[in-house]
């Protein structure tokens, strides 16, 4: 059933670049590349934290049991197959491929599995999603882990596929909170990080790569690289020229504006992802001002999110002014709630201001100029804010210091983050009480429930219609529209895949 809402919502992308997704003929081993991040990651451990960047580089050491083949169906990774769901949705199964080893030699087993799994459901985000549903977690032989549930739960292997919050398997003798070494399984290792200079990565040569042809974030995993070298580049500016200047075989997220500077370049070229997301500003549910419904939806009357959009990616082809949390194309696309979108009225937010007895203090807006279109969209922000009488702070912090801060809710009251479309709901970040945020709504708690406990297709779209609506009248979050998202790869690495967390493994460089 997943797989098939997936495969209706992977038509919304498309990819322009040439030569990207199309793997040379004859790929070479061999070489090292240098990949320009957004920033720092805070930590190695995908799950302690979420976020695009720390996934993005953990998923080349660290793997999952499934993830999402090219069209977003579910695939297996480190299982063998897909789970054998029996009793009603309340029984997982699950067979692990065998001869898998860690980096530090020892064979991957189900009790590995069993300990990592436990400690996903005690400290990722997304794991406390499903703890308290979950009956055991066990290893009925060394080949084979099962979890029973207490009640089915549709998107379970959806989250176990996700690579944000991750449920990654680790030994379990090497568990530690926080972890001393980092040991996966993927087809590189880490093998020296120089906190703001570099994250080095190399081949394990004991990695175990599935059957078959690369297939999306699934299938073959091939090691053509000797290294991988993730290098934080917070500047945007600095991103593109490293990119033109050929000293970034890859640069992340950078402005849409350097599109037309990057085409027809020796050293780089331009990779476009239509349809790539959607950014969002997410309230403080739990403490301070924005715990007032009535002063989170003088913020959602004060925004043009049109002004905004515009600013943070220039020309309209790069975005579309869209409020529904799915685009056009997906099977959970709805118009639920949508007049609320895109107000830009200044008069009703000062009457919704008064409402909630605003006494003046400031906004704390938080955002980062390594996302320089989160940046763009606060400014703007700010400034329709300030016409409706509301008075703005706006903390402009690198994204690590960010990613610290809005865990803790005595500091901010929005924060600015973005998520590509996914293909399961209940992977969208801001969901779950335990996000920063912390919409912890009872109608939303009660519609959850209903959406994970449904198996039936039809029945989840009217569910999360329902759940959509809720958002605009609760206001947890105001998603901005929808995006494209631009980086730059050099024209000799080959076999590169676009993908909103890009992988390197399946890449080589050209002789």
């Amino acid at each position: 059933m997943l797989q098939k809402l997936a495969r209706i919502g992977a038509a919304a992308l498309a990819v322009a670049v040439a030569g990207v997704g199309t793997p040379a003929l004859a790929q070479q081993k061999g070489g090292a590349i240098n990949v320009a991040t957004i920033g720092e990651p805070n930590t190695l451990d995908p799950m302690v934290a979420a976020g695009d960047l720390l996934g993005m580089i953990t998923q080349h050491f660290y793997e999952t049991l499934y993830t999402f083949d090219k069209n977003w169906a579910l695939t297996p990774l480190l299982a063998e197959t897909l789970p054998q769901i029996s009793d009603g949705g309340k029984i997982y199964t699950i067979p692990l491929r065998q001869g898998v080893t860690f980096h530090n030699g020892k064979a991957m087993t189900a009790q590995d599995v069993v300990a990592s799994l436990k400690r996903w459901t005690e400290l990722a985000s997304r794991g406390k999603l499903v703890a308290d549903n979950i009956a055991a977690i066990e290893a009925t032989d060394d080949k084979t882990v099962k979890i029973t549930l207490k009640a089915p739960f549709a998107p379970l292997t959806a989250l176990l596929a996700f690579n944000n919050s991750a449920a990654v398997i680790m030994p379990a003798d090497k568990m530690e909170n926080p972890i001393k070494e980092v040991i996966g399984t993927g087809p590189y290792q880490l093998k020296e990080r120089k906190p703001d200079q570099y994250i080095q990565l190399t081949r394990f040569d004991g990695y175990k790569q599935r059957q078959g042809e690369p297939d999306g974030f699934g299938g073959a995993r091939k090691q053509y690289l000797d290294e991988i070298r993730f290098v934080p580049v917070p500047d945007a500016n600095t991103r593109v020229e490293g990119a033109l200047a050929g000293q970034f075989d890859f640069a992340d997220l950078i402005p849409v504006e350097a599109f037309d500077r990057l085409k027809g370049q020796a050293k780089t070229e331009p990779v476009l992802m239509q349809g790539f997301g959607w950014p969002m500003f997410i309230m403080n549910n739990k403490q301070g001002m924005m715990t007032s419904k009535d002063m989170r939806k003088a913020v959602q009357a004060a925004l043009n999110a049109e002004d905004m959009l515009a600013a943070a990616f220039g020309k309209p082809e790069f975005y579309k002014l869209d409020g529904a949390m799915y685009p056009e194309g997906y099977a959970w696309r709805s118009d639920a709630g949508i007049k609320a979108y895109n107000q830009g009225d200044a008069d009703k937010a000062k009457a919704l201001a008064k409402t909630a007895k605003y006494d003046g203090a400031p906004i704390r807006i938080l955002t980062s100029r390594q996302y320089e279109f989160h940046y763009k969209m606060a400014q703007v922000a700010a400034e329709y804010l300030k016409a409706a009488g509301l008075k703005v702070d706006l903390q402009v912090v690198d994204w690590a210091t960010l990613v610290q801060r809005r865990a803790e809710p005595a500091l901010w009251d929005i924060f600015i983050t973005h998520s590509p479309f996914l293909a399961e709901p209940a992977l969208i970040a801001p969901l779950p009480d335990s996000y920063p945020g912390w919409w912890a709504s009872e109608a939303k708690n009660k519609l959850l429930l209903a959406l994970n406990a449904e198996s039936d297709e039809k029945k989840r779209v009217a569910i999360f219609a329902d759940l959509q609506k809720l958002i605009f009248e609760e206001v947890p979050f105001y998603k901005v529209g929808d995006f494209a998202a631009l980086s730059a790869k050099a024209p000799r690495l080959s076999g590169y895949t676009a993908s909103p967390w890009p992988y390197f493994w399946n890449a080589s460089l050209k002789p």
